[in-house]
């Protein structure tokens, strides 16, 4: 057995980036500039779940690439009031919305953190609307990254199997194809670099 590296939640070992992951996170991107909009004309606090399971990596690019004024993720433990802080900080910078964009794993995921900042509407005057992603993310059509990166892997572990080779994972790193031994990836999982949430928050003041 030869391995393909392919996930959208891109928390695993022996690649810096998986089979669909791109397309996912165009996907979130795309939403997050369209809740802009209605968040925007209506001064609204908008909050978007993303999936991934236990890992924040989608969460983190979705919110860098869409700026977001905050990021909530299962790696890094959050306060709720730090996060309506931020929120209603962009307002009070004169801002006419904030985004924050929460990952499905988090702690305080979507439905906990909507819950939360309702509590405190009456108190800052901000209407919040929460929308769940889902399986939105998962389908649709690909983008040229991952076909071209679906080609390139699918074509590698082909050719390494019909050399008789086994028990490796094909990914991609630094720019190129790269192989990892079975054994030393299997059962384990990689989290995504925390410090982006620190560039995410500079970006937003």
């Amino acid at each position: 057995m030869v391995g393909v590296a392919s996930t959208i939640d891109n928390d695993l070992c022996g690649t810096e980036i998986a089979i669909g992951v791109d397309t996912a996170l165009n996907a979130a991107m795309e939403a997050i500039d369209r809740l802009r909009v209605t968040a925007s004309s209506h001064r609204k606090v908008s909050l978007v779940e993303v999936m991934g399971r236990n890992c924040g990596y989608l969460a983190l690019m979705a919110g860098l690439a869409g700026g977001a004024e905050t990021v909530v993720i299962p790696e890094v433990k959050v306060d709720p009031a730090d996060v309506m802080a931020r929120l209603k900080d962009a307002f009070e910078r004169g801002k006419e919305y904030a985004i924050a964009v929460v990952a499905e794993g988090a702690e305080y995921n979507g439905i906990k953190l909507e819950k939360y900042l309702q509590n405190l509407t009456h108190k800052v005057g901000l209407e919040v609307r929460l929308t769940t992603l889902g399986h939105i993310q998962r389908g649709g059509t690909p983008g040229a990254f991952d076909r071209i990166l679906g080609s390139e892997l699918g074509s590698h572990a082909a050719g390494r199997l019909i050399e008789g080779e086994c028990g490796i994972l094909v990914g991609w790193t630094a720019g190129k194809v790269s192989t990892v031994p079975l054994s030393e990836v299997a059962g384990r999982t990689k989290i995504p670099d925390v410090k982006v949430l620190e560039l995410i928050h500079r970006l937003a003041q």
